[in-house]
């Protein structure tokens, strides 16, 4: 059972019972945790926000401002996801029909970046350092540092593990902010040179 003195939450917010808080998190005004969640430690979730029953945040994930995290969505450690991002959860919603057995799991891996009102549809993996452009819609799979954009969204380029955009040339790239150097080992895959 979580200790409340290890985290904070604001007082216009709930925590049920059976959600799992890592230390130093803080849940700020008008947000909801459901029970069976899972936030990891040193995570911030803003104001309005929901974290469904089947959902897990790992340590130091940044939610702004309303922002739901509906069951079947993993987000990993250190990803940041924007203002009013959306996340889904079942491909063909009726109010009429439950299809609670039918959702679909999102995967954002590690340093991922979900930028504001854009939108993930359930079933596919946002890699790891990807950078998912404001307003973006993703209907595919995105590949590690894969920089999204547009509607739909499509891979319009690479971006370094620090968050800079970065410049392919020869096959490769150099970061100019923090010197990381990257190669293009497909069409579609950038990986980190040690």
């Amino acid at each position: 059972m979580n200790d409340k003195t290890d985290y904070f939450v604001h007082e216009s917010s709930y925590v049920d019972d059976g959600a799992v808080i890592g230390a130093g998190t803080k849940i700020w005004h008008f947000s909801h945790i459901l029970p069976g969640a899972r936030i990891g430690k040193n995570c911030n979730l803003g104001q309005n926000v929901v974290v469904g029953s089947d959902a897990v945040l790992g340590n130091n994930v940044k939610v702004q401002n309303n922002v739901s995290i509906y069951d079947a969505v993993t987000l990993e450690d250190d990803v940041f996801a924007g203002p009013s991002c959306v996340f889904t959860n079942v491909i063909n919603p009726r109010s009429a029909i439950s299809r609670k057995k039918e959702y679909k799991k999102t995967l954002v891996k590690k340093g991922a970046t979900i930028g504001a009102n854009s939108v993930i549809i359930c079933g596919y993996t946002v890699g790891q350092y990807a950078f998912i452009g404001a307003g973006a819609v993703v209907t595919s799979d995105v590949p590690d540092y894969g920089l999204v954009l547009g509607v739909p969204g499509r891979l319009a380029g690479w971006m370094c593990q620090c968050g800079i955009r970065l410049e392919i040339a020869g096959g490769g790239a150099q970061c100019q902010v923090c010197g990381a150097r990257y190669k293009l080992a497909a069409k579609e895959r950038l990986e980190r040179m040690e």
